[in-house]
């Protein structure tokens, strides 16, 4: 290894560098969190890009009531 080259930033700073998965607990949480909040989204805007849902009890409580 030549002596020149330089070092990564993490070991410059004197921290080794974390290996992939070993993040902290928190870190894990939040990116879990963030996957489904945007996997909920995305389900939702398919959803309505299918167009209106049908719903017979709405039209069926107007019915009622007259």
């Amino acid at each position: 290894m030549q002596d020149d080259a330089p070092l990564p930033k993490a070991l410059a700073r004197g921290k080794p560098p974390r290996e992939k998965g070993s993040a902290d607990p928190r870190a894990d949480r939040l990116k879990a969190a963030l996957k489904a909040n945007m996997a909920r989204r995305k389900a939702q805007a398919k959803a309505r890009a299918a167009g209106p849902a049908t719903d017979d009890s709405e039209e069926n409580h107007k019915q009622d009531e007259a």
